[in-house]
């Protein structure tokens, strides 16, 4: 999935160029790190991106090849993780037949790809044996109050049955749930039959399984891309959490531990990158002079800094952002007001 819009790395994230294209870590764009993740599990050939339409040709080009052009599916406008997920389903079953799907954001960071790749096929071989959906689950690390969890039941096999979903807690609740020892974060991540998923749709969200069957009725067709921008934004708005997985009896999740993480604001580019021994992180071309606990990221000019603390400090060719690192998720304040602004070109 690589649709999103990475509004809390605003100034570098934008429309044209969202997180999943940005070179966070320094070593590749962030699909295509997914990318390489998902082939030490199955061939590129097999691999799928989902993403806005107007995002599709940077995902191409980006993704140099590795992607087979057909597999990256445009969504005409976003429709949230049920309306993306069943399409990429319901392209796969008409074109490729029934196999097992793998789920994955294209936007976050795992330390051990090994034995991440352990844990999926673990989970592919329990969705394929058992016709179950099954999820990964992350072992957590701190009481995190930004992410789900998931509370584990009974053990079956090599997974563990789900007992509920957890909404984001705050942070007493979240240092309950790791005292118990039997929660984990809900990654996003996802495994389970095409046919199985498709199943589902049809019994607990069939308005949307009924859009999905209109536009699966023009594939291969002259009217392919007429009925998609027809049909898709119309498609109810709904995760497949709240759509699917939490009407669902009977999933199984798979708890791992590989250094997992969605790295999804300005104050965690530490999991990316080495502090140095005042704990600030310097990217590009940065002076921090008496500064401690600071993310400086220049894109071209000098970013220099005397005395500050806790400050993060991002420069572009067109704008330079500065906030307190415990203001970072309220980057898309920023992104919000530009609208509301008619400011499209920084936007």
């Amino acid at each position: 999935m690589a649709g999103g819009g990475g509004t809390r790395f605003w100034p570098l994230s934008r429309k044209q160029t969202p997180k999943q294209l940005l070179n966070l870590s320094g070593r590749d764009i962030m699909v295509n790190e997914a990318a390489s993740r998902l082939a030490q599990v199955t061939p590129y050939d097999n691999i799928f991106i989902v993403t806005n339409h107007t995002q599709a040709p940077a995902i191409q080009k980006a993704t140099g090849g590795r992607i087979n052009p057909a597999h990256i599916l445009s969504e005409p406008s976003a429709r949230n993780t049920a309306a993306c997920i069943g399409y990429a389903a319901m392209r796969i079953l008409k074109t490729c037949g029934d196999g097992v799907m793998v789920i994955t954001p294209s936007d976050a960071y795992i330390r051990d790809e090994r034995e991440f790749a352990r844990v999926l096929c673990v989970a592919a071989e329990a969705a394929q044996s058992s016709d179950k959906l099954v999820t990964v689950g992350i072992k957590p690390a701190f009481p995190a109050t930004g992410y789900g969890y998931i509370k584990m039941g009974d053990v079956q096999g090599t997974c563990r049955k789900v007992e509920k979903f957890v909404e984001k807690p705050d942070l007493a609740h979240a240092k309950q749930y790791i005292a118990d020892g039997g929660y984990v974060w809900n990654s996003g991540m996802f495994v389970w039959k095409a046919s199985v998923i498709m199943q589902k749709f049809r019994q607990l969200l069939p308005d949307i399984y009924a859009d999905l069957e209109k536009i699966a009725s023009a594939f291969g067709t002259e009217r392919e891309n007429e009925v998609l921008f027809e049909v898709y934004p119309a498609i109810r708005s709904i995760s497949i959490d709240y759509g699917i997985l939490e009407h669902c009896g009977d999933i199984l999740v798979v708890p791992g531990e590989f250094g997992w993480n969605d790295v999804g604001s300005w104050d965690m580019m530490n999991v990316l990158h080495a502090e140095d021994r005042n704990g600030n992180i310097q990217i590009g071309d940065t002076l921090l002079i008496d500064s401690d606990d600071t993310t400086a990221y220049s894109s071209g000019r000098l970013i220099a800094a005397v005395g500050v603390s806790g400050l993060v400090i991002v420069e572009t060719p067109d704008a330079v952002l500065v906030c307190p690192k415990d203001r970072a998720q309220d980057v898309k304040k920023v992104v919000d007001a530009l609208k509301e602004q008619g400011r499209d070109k920084l936007l």
